[in-house]
């Protein structure tokens, strides 16, 4: 950003300062305990409270922070708070505003996934997940047509969502080869036929004026947000650290192969590869977590999706329940040390899916932010992005089945789930109803099917 006149910038600096980083924490973790309704919930959350409401930022500079981390890997809603709070506060602004967005939903589904291991058989339990499975099911696919919606503009897109699921469905080709070949392909489209590869608008609402703003559209980038190449080499440094030790510790205790460990390696991959968002990733921890490690069952996997959905935080939380789950069905600690092993396994896989975040914000922001527009950087995460919906659309089939047809294809139709996920897929296309409303319903269906069988 250009060098505004001096009067000007240090009248909008002065504005920023007044925001005390102990009002900043407050706001922060109100967020973390209200941020229902998935990415665009939350995102709206934060426009409200702080674009509309408390003025801290102006709308052009937020939807330039959110068109910035939507081309990142990673949860997009979580990376725009620490986005501002870095702003606002440098980088333990960022810091306490990233940790508080996902530190609320740790223990809670810490808590719910113990009552569910623990407790899953009881028939009011069993009853509410019983009609809250086939509502998944609808769910995915709800999230398949709404990003399908807004990415898949022509043909070529179509043509790399489509491969992508017959690379999926058919030959269960893994999830990185698949980001890669779309990334490669919307390189190529993005030299050779470039209009149909422009980046999708997605968030692209009119920008309206709600007064001056702390942040205003005129505020120069602070001085420790511009590009410096010591500043990031330094970060990087602290980034390897707090990744590597913990990495290190997990080898010298548990070995390569050990459960932590694996679980560690594994998350880390799976936090670079969320390109598109949570449902993008989750065929991935799919194929890890249940094909490749048998840390959970396709079951398992359902209810933590629906568990997900009805916490606040990022709905990649799953991952914590994941591990959660693995680490206390496999007892590594020991049978009296259950809960201990599942509860240090989600803070462990929590660290290592959201670690990358950070780091991508405060030390890649200022370098990426000079990239942003550009089409060669762009093309290939369209690309991505066109290969997401496939990959959503055969999750939601996989979820289908294991719901529908418990027993296989061999077994019999479960009617009671059949008619719940239809209820759900009018609930959320037809009536429009809210995630949250819809879950509701369908838990009700489900404890009155265990109460009439």
């Amino acid at each position: 950003m250009d060098e505004l006149p001096p009067s000007v910038s240090a009248e909008n600096a002065l504005c920023a300062s007044e925001v005390s980083f102990y009002q900043a924490f407050l706001f922060w973790l109100k967020l973390g305990l209200i941020s229902f309704g998935g990415p665009a919930g939350q995102i709206a959350i934060m426009h409200q409270e702080l674009v509309e409401k408390r003025r801290w930022i102006s709308e052009r500079r937020f939807l330039h922070a959110l068109n910035y981390c939507m081309l990142l890997p990673g949860p997009e809603a979580q990376q725009l708070a620490i986005y501002i709070g870095w702003l606002l506060h440098r980088t333990w602004g960022g810091v306490v505003a990233g940790v508080l967005f996902v530190l609320p939903s740790l223990l809670i589904l810490i808590a719910l996934a113990w009552i569910y291991i623990a407790y899953g058989e009881v028939p009011l339990i069993a009853g509410i997940f019983y009609g809250i499975k086939p509502a998944v099911t609808a769910i995915v696919f709800q999230a398949a047509w709404r990003i399908g919606g807004k990415v898949l503009k022509n043909r070529w897109l179509w043509a790399i969502a489509l491969t992508a699921f017959v690379g999926i469905f058919f030959f269960n080709l893994p999830f990185p080869l698949i980001v890669l070949g779309a990334g490669l392909a919307g390189y190529l489209g993005g030299r050779f036929v470039p209009r149909y590869f422009q980046p999708g608008g997605g968030h692209g609402a009119e920008q309206k004026s709600y007064g001056p703003a702390l942040i205003d559209d005129d505020t120069p980038t602070p001085e420790h947000a511009r590009f410096a190449w010591p500043r990031l080499a330094r970060l990087l440094m602290v980034g390897a650290a707090l990744w590597l030790l913990p990495m290190l510790a997990l080898y010298w205790l548990f070995g390569w192969d050990g459960t932590l460990t694996q679980m560690g390696w594994f998350f880390t991959k799976a936090a670079l590869l969320t390109f598109g968002g949570a449902y993008a990733v989750l065929p991935y921890v799919y194929q890890g977590a249940v094909s490749d490690f048998g840390w959970v069952t396709p079951g398992h996997m359902i209810d933590g999706l629906a568990l997900g959905e009805t916490t606040p935080g990022p709905l990649i939380m799953v991952v914590a329940f994941v591990a959660f789950i693995g680490a206390y069905v496999l007892e590594i600690f020991g049978p009296e040390q259950a809960f201990l092993a599942g509860a240090v396994a989600a803070m462990l896989v929590t660290w290592f899916t959201f670690l990358p975040s950070f780091l991508f914000i405060l030390g890649g922001g200022p370098l990426v932010e000079s990239t942003h527009g550009q089409l060669g950087f762009t093309a290939p995460l369209t690309g991505v992005t066109a290969a997401v919906v496939g990959v959503i659309v055969n999750l939601a089939l996989f979820f289908g089945y294991h719901v529908l047809w418990p027993e296989g294809f061999d077994g019999a139709l479960d009617w009671p789930s059949a008619l719940i996920a239809l209820g759900a897929a009018l609930a959320l296309f037809g009536l429009k109803l809210s995630v949250m409303k819809t879950l509701g319903l369908c838990a009700l269906a489900g404890l009155l099917v265990q109460w009439l069988i």
